[in-house]
């Protein structure tokens, strides 16, 4: 199998050749009928025209795109003991060392190697292991991993296994990046699904092979934990990354512990990690190699044949008839059966099934002999000061770039009221359009509720709502903006909790009973007492919104190449609003993405303009905020264009450029936009 993988590899540069020799037999017959004053004259830009750019596009298909992830090196001289369980798996797996190990943020494992034609060419090997693995798994469990990871490469399964296993990854990475603009691609992409079908069954062996080698090395129950400890690893920093990280990042904070509050969760949301183990994790594309979980526990669960459970089943037997036999002959004296220890001890039978399946006479008679069949193994410094490499590490993974560096309570805190205020702006901005009068604090709000016009006001926003749901939304508003009145007026705190959602709570800890006092503040008749009471006791109703300078938006997606009204833009999509960049002349597409990925790496500030550097492009950026979209208009044609009209009366156009690019999933972030401006404005 490892040999037609190979060799259905060698078919795309093959198939790129015969692509390219087609259209030159095409060009040559086309230029034999012509005149040969003609057919001298217009041959070479003929030729240009087709076989040097179909050559040019086909090797852009077929050009893999290296990407280092940003990482810390991690040399045999700073972790000795690591890389010495590198080594050890290295020889299990029958393959040399990786050159190189780089520690990595995300919780995964995985051996690049620097590769060229479509994998054919191997080259430099560097082993990337996440931190959080080093953090949570034991030394056994990555032992596992680590075997698994260099067990791809192993000739275990052929002399060609590590060539087909290069090309599988090589393919992986290239196939999906193929425009479908590239006039090569059609093809390329047609072999590129022949090939993954004609690969998917020695891709299939290979990676339950190297749980075999991986199980072999560090033993069944630690490669089997590991299976199931790196999609739970994975969940569970994305789980971080979403409620804790993510919210402080975006509001222009970074902790100054990004690995130690990981650390943290791990330890405080044990019960989600068990959910995450137990469930069945989703395959991550078309290009995952990975048969699913449960067929490769399976794999290693050995089974007892059928002769030994033949015996197994006469032994039962057996003891059974015995066990009823002393048990009739000792009633009177009520002495202990042989088999009752069997029976009081099922937790050991099942813990141990291999070692029942061979010697289940051992177990049931000497427990203890078939525990030491593999001592615990001591703790391992795998890497000296862990908390230092994780510091080294976020400095590289996750650089400030303009965000302040805060402690994680500060973070956290920071995180979550800005969230309340982008929420409080937006809600605020739709009852001033429907009220035609500004409410940009608490203040001004009761100010509306005691005149009866917020439930007007609400009305308006949401004209399909019931009373009943109206009077609930304005309490949950009023809730909202009472919660920032006391965080701002210093008589309230946030409460964080690694296990669940933050609390607002008084400065003392004690409970702000928020809810009672937003449904008193809803009626009109006793609107002007809470006011009196809130400010009595320090809230700062007539506070506004702490717009800082360092918050961001979170970007969804990008594209590159854009017309808007006309001028070649590049354009980031965010969680509030689009930034438009000026775009790049033509032929420079590459370096256009590159641009937008870094701009979109730096952050994107929130309600305010970048800030602009002497002599450069940054001074005519433009940010349009989502709210001040009045609505978009989709235009016909073959190549689709939106107008977006804005509530100052100006509008925007947008059109894709024939050479317009997409970072990845920019396309989608941009349709989900255009659905919500154009069914909530």
């Amino acid at each position: 199998m490892a040999a037609r993988s190979a060799i259905a590899l060698a078919g795309f540069p093959v198939l790129a050749g015969l692509q390219l020799a087609a259209v030159l037999l095409l060009l040559w017959a086309v230029l034999s009928v012509l005149p040969s004053a003609v057919a001298l004259r217009a041959g070479v830009p003929l030729s240009i025209a087709t076989v040097g750019a179909l050559g040019y596009e086909t090797w852009r298909a077929l050009h893999t795109r290296r990407r280092t992830p940003a990482g810390v090196a991690v040399t045999r001289r700073q972790a000795p003991k690591l890389w010495e369980l590198i080594d050890g798996a290295a020889a299990a797996a029958g393959v040399r060392p990786p050159d190189g190990v780089t520690v990595v943020a995300d919780a995964t494992a995985a051996l690049g190697e620097r590769t060229r034609v479509l994998g054919l060419i191997g080259g430099r090997r560097d082993l990337y292991l996440g931190l959080p693995l080093l953090q949570a798994l034991p030394p056994a469990r990555l032992r596992a991993v680590v075997a698994h990871e260099l067990a791809h490469g192993s000739p275990k399964l052929g002399r060609w296994a590590p060539l087909a296993y290069r090309g599988r990854v090589a393919v992986g990475r290239t196939a999906p990046r193929i425009s479908r603009r590239n006039p090569a691609g059609a093809v390329l992409r047609a072999y590129a699904r022949f090939y993954r079908r004609m690969d998917a069954p020695f891709s299939r062996a290979q990676e339950l092979a190297a749980d075999r080698i991986a199980a072999d090395h560090a033993g069944v129950a630690d490669a089997v934990a590991a299976l199931r400890d790196l999609p739970a690893l994975a969940g569970m920093q994305r789980l971080f990354h979403a409620e804790y990280l993510g919210p402080g990042w975006q509001a222009g904070y970074v902790p100054d512990d990004v690995f130690g509050g990981l650390l943290r969760v791990l330890a405080a949301r044990s019960v989600e990690m068990s959910m995450l183990r137990a469930a069945e994790p989703e395959p991550s594309g078309p290009w995952d190699t990975h048969p699913p979980l449960a067929e490769r526990v399976a794999a290693l669960t050995p089974r007892p044949s059928p002769v030994a459970a033949a015996a197994s089943s006469a032994s039962d037997a057996a003891s059974d008839a015995a066990t009823a036999s002393v048990g009739a002959s000792s009633s009177a004296t009520k002495e202990p059966a042989s088999s009752e220890t069997v029976s009081e001890e099922p937790e050991t039978v099942s813990e141990e099934p291999e070692t029942v399946s061979e010697e289940p006479e051992a177990v049931s008679e000497e427990p203890e002999a078939a525990a030491e069949e593999k001592p615990a193994e001591p703790d391992e410094e795998l890497v000296p000061d862990l908390p230092a490499l994780g510091r080294a590490l976020q400095a590289v993974a996750f650089p400030p770039r303009g965000r302040t560096v805060v402690s994680w309570d500060e973070c956290l805190s920071f995180a979550r009221t800005t969230e309340m205020e982008r929420e409080a702006e937006a809600a605020l901005a739709a009852i001033s359009r429907a009220s035609d009068a500004a409410v940009p604090d608490a203040a001004h709000l009761l100010t509306l509720v005691a005149d009866g016009r917020l439930r007007a006001a609400a009305g308006a926003v949401f004209p399909d709502t019931s009373p009943e749901e109206i009077t609930a939304r304005i309490v949950d508003l009023l809730g909202l903006m009472l919660a920032l009145a006391a965080l701002r007026g210093g008589v309230a705190r946030w409460r964080h909790s690694w296990t669940g959602a933050a609390e607002v709570v008084a400065v003392d800890g004690a409970n702000l009973n928020l809810a009672e006092l937003a449904a008193a503040a809803a009626d009109p008749e006793t609107a002007e007492a809470v006011r009196t009471y809130l400010t009595e006791n320090g809230f700062d109703l007539a506070a506004r919104a702490d717009r800082r300078a360092s918050a961001r938006a979170r970007v969804l997606g990008g594209l590159v190449n854009l017309s808007a009204d006309g001028t070649r833009t590049d354009l980031l999509i965010t969680d509030l609003g689009l930034l438009l960049v000026p775009g790049l002349p033509r032929g420079r597409g590459v370096e256009a993405k590159r641009r937008l990925t870094r701009i979109a790496a730096d952050g994107v500030p929130a309600g305010a303009e970048p800030p602009a550097e002497p002599d450069s492009d940054q001074e005519v950026r433009r940010f349009v905020p989502f709210a001040d979209v009045a609505g978009v208009t989709v235009l016909p044609g073959r190549r689709k264009g939106w107008v977006l009209g804005l509530r100052d009366g100006g509008n925007l156009s947008l059109r894709p450029a024939l050479d317009a690019d997409e970072l990845p999933g920019g396309w989608a972030a941009w349709e989900e936009a255009v659905t919500f401006l154009a069914g909530t404005r």
